[in-house]
């Protein structure tokens, strides 16, 4: 198990990769002490068992052909959990793989759970093991050991025939289609624009006060291009806890600012702290009237727990019968939007989930559809002969 370490290597491996109908990717990276992630390992193989560990640290090496046999569209490009791995493509070479699957996905879409792991999959699919013990080792540091290796090829390795496994079992059921909407979210640019104007919406939460709003999205807009600049972790600017305990009280003087619970001592007299208090009059001065509510926030018409409920029932009856995972129809946000509003533009009133759930859903609020356990299992059942 060599690596990779020069262009003209790496080249030679692509060239090779570019003749395969799909090969499978995976990437090591760090990212505990920087915002954006710190490459530290490629893997590839090919379903004729072609192999390359590829060392991005290596002096003087060019990833250009990596990201050129990412663009080419004569290859399939696999992955699992594809998240993370997609985002460092996107913001080392600028482009994101095409065309692509994720084999996490599509394991929800046949049945295998929720966010199943690799190794799981690994154990039910390809009847392989994997061994885990380096899995949290430091992958920045060289030498990597031969163990580090073998444990990084085999994510791409196994991979292969855990792909022709789920591939053939989408085209069976006829559900390769239920994956575009997934997939064309994980390869759209704007899933990795970390827009510090944006940064608000992970931590409002169920915030209900425009005020409090307006001055989080200015706090948290602030960390995030300071975290961006410095390359740290947002956490290093300023603890979310701090974040929504600003947001909450918006302190306007350099005591009101020490008083916070969650600020630590003296550094509301840091550059730091004038940073922040800045941000919170910005808040403040925004018209509350064209703050953007989060939807969660958003106010409901209250006494739909026991709906919800049922919802969930009858959602976990139908993915049960039908062998998907629950969470690639509806989250509980959904069910909660769903149990208000039967107009509301969510994805399981849309397309393939709507005829799957969500026409049975709509049936369970207005009285047309029943819920029954018979022997141990719920029964779905309409009731006016539909």
């Amino acid at each position: 198990m060599k690596l990779i370490t020069s262009t003209d290597q790496l080249a030679s491996a692509c060239a090779h990769f570019a003749t395969q109908s799909f090969v499978t990717v995976d990437t090591e990276f760090m990212r505990e002490t920087t915002y954006y992630p710190k490459l530290c390992l490629i893997q590839i193989a090919a379903p004729d068992g072609a192999t390359a560990l590829v060392d991005p640290l290596a002096a003087g090496i060019d990833l250009a052909p990596f990201f050129a046999l990412m663009g080419d569209e004569r290859v399939l490009k696999v992955f699992h959990s594809a998240r993370q791995d997609l985002e460092i493509i996107w913001l080392l070479g600028g482009l994101l793989p095409q065309p692509f699957f994720d084999t996490q996905v599509a394991a929800m879409v046949c049945g295998y759970g929720d966010s199943v792991s690799y190794e799981q999959l690994v154990n039910d699919v390809a009847k392989a093991k994997i061994d885990k013990s380096s899995r949290f080792t430091d992958w920045s540091r060289r030498p990597l050991s031969d163990a580090q290796l073998a444990y990084a090829l085999s994510d791409v390795t196994h991979l292969v025939k855990v792909y022709e496994v789920l591939a053939r079992q989408l085209l069976a059921t006829d559900r390769g289609l239920w994956l575009d909407e997934e997939m064309a979210v994980l390869t759209s640019p704007d899933t990795y624009r970390a827009e510090p104007e944006q940064a608000w919406r992970r931590l409002a939460g169920r915030m209900r006060k425009a005020r409090e709003v307006a001055v989080l999205m200015e706090v948290a807009a602030w960390r995030e291009r300071e975290a961006q600049s410095r390359n740290v972790p947002r956490g290093r600017i300023l603890k979310d806890e701090a974040v929504l305990d600003v947001a909450t009280s918006a302190p306007r003087s350099i005591e009101a600012l020490g008083r916070l619970r969650a600020i630590p001592t003296g550094f509301e007299r840091s550059k730091t702290g004038t940073d922040i208090l800045a941000a919170v009059e910005r808040g403040l001065a925004r018209d509350p009237a064209t703050v953007p509510m989060p939807d969660r926030a958003r106010a409901r018409s209250g006494g739909n727990g026991a709906v919800v409920e049922l919802l969930k029932v009858l959602l976990k009856a139908v993915c049960e019968e039908e062998g998907v995972a629950p969470k690639i129809i509806a989250t509980v946000d959904d069910l909660e939007t769903l149990a208000d509003d039967d107009h509301a533009d969510i994805p399981v009133l849309h397309g393939w989930r709507r005829q799957l759930f969500g026409e049975k859903a709509l049936a369970l609020k207005s009285g047309r559809l029943a819920l029954s356990a018979k022997r141990g299992k719920v029964v779905v059942r309409m009731l006016d002969g539909e």
